[in-house]
């Protein structure tokens, strides 16, 4: 498994309602997305950074999702380029099913 952070920092602050109204008109093409296990749309606590993290099953998906095609057009979503991390994920404790 591998994990994507991919982070958006502000000029100012993100406005919620905005961030969730993304996260919900982008969260289709994403379900039943193959080698995506999960992914989530967060905002920290100051609002300056929107980040998305997903759960890959490999690391050749995740490499591969991430086209310059996808990077400019979430730039557009987001009005910020995005900062894109590939994490080794050595453990992992997944509750949903319980």
């Amino acid at each position: 498994m591998i994990g994507v952070l991919v982070t958006f920092t502000a000029t100012g602050k993100f406005d919620r309602s905005t961030l969730e109204k993304i996260a919900g008109e982008l969260r289709g093409p994403f379900e039943g997305m193959p080698g995506l296990r999960l992914k989530s749309f967060m905002l920290d606590e100051d609002g300056a950074r929107a980040r998305n993290f997903y759960v890959w099953d490999d690391e050749e998906k995740a490499r591969a999702f991430f086209t310059e095609e996808i990077v400019e057009k979430v730039t557009g979503i987001y009005g910020a380029p995005p900062r894109i991390e590939f994490l080794d994920i050595v453990g992992f404790v997944d509750n949903s099913g319980s």
